[in-house]
Order: structure tokens, then sequence, then C-alpha cells
């Protein structure tokens, strides 16, 4: 039973994780991705800083633990040779107790010995740490510089994206029904098309009729009548010898020869 609620708890995590992704903005989860590396490299640095701090406060105990180990021994000295100086000045008390002071003195310095021992081993422990954390802190920032400079072009790529899936999706559109009301470009398209092939037809076939035949007869009667009245005019006028030398007719006006008559007025 625990099996199955675990397996359907993963099953549901999945399926809403991959809805959300569908839906969710790449530009807001990309800023997000941003922000979460920032966070995680402030969080670096501050361990990074708390493991060199420690480093530097094993350095200062060392050296102060040092500081400490010559003053001791310098004190035990002293006071071996101020034991010594009282024991040929046959004053045993004062020999006696620079004698027990020095071995305090020798004591404090075995301590001491002890501990610069161990914060040696601990002090060189906490500068490999220091190093590593150095070294990590460098290489995440390194990281972070390279994700801060990609993130333009990942938007750009983004943007292009957005667009091409946008000129794909109208490019389909031309040729799928938009709805079941509205016809598609092609349908629009064969429709014109259809309608424009009849009307030339139409045409065609009113140019050939007997209507048609009939009003170019009685058009070309029409110029033939305006073309003589306009002869008359110019032979009223004297104009007919000039037009004929300059504008010939290709023929013959049937007010200009008649049979019997001779060619010149």
């Amino acid at each position: 039973m625990i099996k199955l609620i675990r397996r359907v708890s993963h099953y549901v995590t999945a399926l809403l994780t991959g809805k959300f992704n569908e839906i969710a903005d790449p530009k807001v989860q990309l800023e997000q991705a941003i922000i979460e590396a920032q966070e995680q490299h402030r969080r670096l640095k501050e361990q990074a800083a708390n493991v060199i701090a420690n480093q530097k406060q094993t350095e200062m105990r060392l050296e102060r633990s040092m500081e400490e180990l010559e003053q001791l021994n310098a004190r035990a000295k002293q006071a071996l040779i101020m034991a010594d100086d009282a024991s040929k000045a046959h004053d045993e008390t004062k020999a006696t107790d620079y004698t027990r002071a020095a071995e305090s003195f020798a004591s404090k310095l075995i301590a001491i010995e002890a501990e610069i021992a161990s914060l040696k081993e601990l002090h060189l422990q906490s500068t490999k740490a220091s190093d590593q954390a150095k070294a990590a802190v460098q290489e995440n920032s390194v990281a972070l510089q390279k994700k801060l400079s990609e993130k333009q072009k990942l938007l750009s790529q983004l943007d292009q994206a957005k667009m091409h899936e946008q000129l794909n999706s109208a490019m389909d559109t031309i040729n799928e029904s938009v709805g079941q009301d509205v016809p598609t470009f092609a349908e629009v398209q064969e429709k014109i098309e259809a309608r424009y092939a009849k009307a030339q037809g139409t045409s065609e076939l009113r140019g050939e009729s007997v209507e048609s035949r009939m009003a170019e007869v009685e058009t070309a009667a029409r110029n033939t009548d305006a073309k003589m009245r306009l002869e008359q005019l110019k032979g009223e006028l004297g104009l007919r010898d000039v037009a004929v030398e300059t504008e010939p007719l290709s023929t013959s006006s049937p007010t200009e020869t008649r049979p019997g008559e001779s060619s010149q007025s």
C-alpha cells in the first residue's frame, strides 16, 4: 500500500511538473534560474569566507602560541640561571624557589608545545580547506559569468523561436479552416478565380454574337459618313488639293469620281 501511494505521488508530481513546464514562460524561468545561480554563488562565498576566517583564526592562535613558547622558554632559562646564582651564593631557599619556578615554566612549555603541534596540524588542514574554498568560489564565479553572458543569447533565441512558431502557425492556418463559418484562403481563391473565368468567358461570347457584329457595322458606317462629310467641308473651303497632297486617301470617295466624269475638277 505504501509503495502504491509513493508511485501515485511520484506520478502526480511528474504530471504537474510537465503541465507547469508547458504553460510556464521561458523568460521568467530563465530569470529565476539566473537569480537562483546568483543566490547559490552568494551562499558559496559565505561558506568560503567562514572557512577562510577559520584558517586565519587558527593562524593567529598559532602565532600567539609560538610567541608564548618563546616567552616561557626564556623565563625557564632565566629561572634556572637565577637558581644557579642562588646556589652559588649558598642561598638554598632561593635556589629551591627558582628551581621550582623553572620546573613550572617547563611544564607550561610542554603543554604549549603540544598545543602548537595541534595548531600546526589544524592550520595545515584549514589552509588546505581555505585554498579549496577559494578555488570553488573562483570556479563558480566563472560559471555564473558564463550563464549571465549566455542569458541574452538565450533570450534572443527564444524570441526567434516565438517568431518562427507564429509564422508556422500562420502558414498552417492558410490551408486550414479557421472555423465552421469562415472559409479558407484556398476556398476563397478558388471562388474568385471561378468567377473571373466565367466573366471572361461571357465577354468572349458577347464579342462573337450577331449583335456585336451589327454594332461593328453601324460603327463603320458612321465612320464612313463622317469621312465623306469631312471631305465635303474641305471642298467648300478649297482645302481638298492640300489634303490630297498631304494625306492621300487609300480608297476613292464616291463623291470624288463618278462614271463619265474626269478625275480633274
